[in-house]
């Protein structure tokens, strides 16, 4: 049956990140330290390092869902913790990079900025809903519920998926126009 009050204990946690997470994500990307003054240097290297990570996260995402479809409940879970820590990190060095240095216009023209737009906007929308999906998919396997976290599962695993693959596209559209 599982646990539903360690479920209903961390509701408020989970709509407080919820709406936090994108919030201070929005806040920090309009923040860039060296037009405050700071004598930052811009964290060029990051963007190829946190593609990267979104592509391992990728990678991790469908080696997990094999592991629980293998019956291999402890990989399936290390996996998953593995890709939450992928997603964390990337994250933060998304936003460090962003307060140190200065957006990156794509260059692209005609169909293909079309495309780039659509995918980008795709990508944003989805990583802010996919912020609670995770986390009541992840709280619903701690409470050992189940049958309601497969069920949410069947539809975080995708948009996840969505999301770290297009964090992924978007960076190669976008690495011809960066500024080093």
């Amino acid at each position: 049956m599982g646990n539903q009050n360690l479920e209903t204990k961390y509701n408020k946690w989970i709509v407080t990140l919820s709406i936090v997470i994108p919030l201070v994500v929005a806040l920090l990307f309009g923040v860039n330290l060296r037009k405050l003054g700071y004598d930052v240097e811009p964290l060029s290297f990051l963007p190829p390092i946190y593609a990267t990570i979104n592509g391992i996260t990728a990678i991790v995402l469908i080696l997990a869902v094999r592991a629980i479809k293998n019956g291999n409940v402890k990989v399936h879970e290390y996996l998953m913790k593995t890709a939450i820590a992928c997603s964390v990190a990337f994250l933060a060095m998304y936003v460090a990079y962003h307060m140190t240095s200065d957006s990156t216009k794509f260059g692209g023209e005609g169909i293909i900025k079309y495309v780039y737009y659509f995918i980008l906007i795709t990508h944003i929308v989805l990583s802010v809903i996919i912020i609670p999906l995770v986390l009541i998919t992840y709280v619903r396997a701690l409470a050992e519920v189940f049958d309601k976290h497969k069920k949410i599962a069947r539809i975080t695993f995708p948009i996840w998926l969505y999301v770290a693959i297009t964090g992924v596209i978007v960076y190669l559209m976008i690495s011809p126009y960066y500024v080093y």
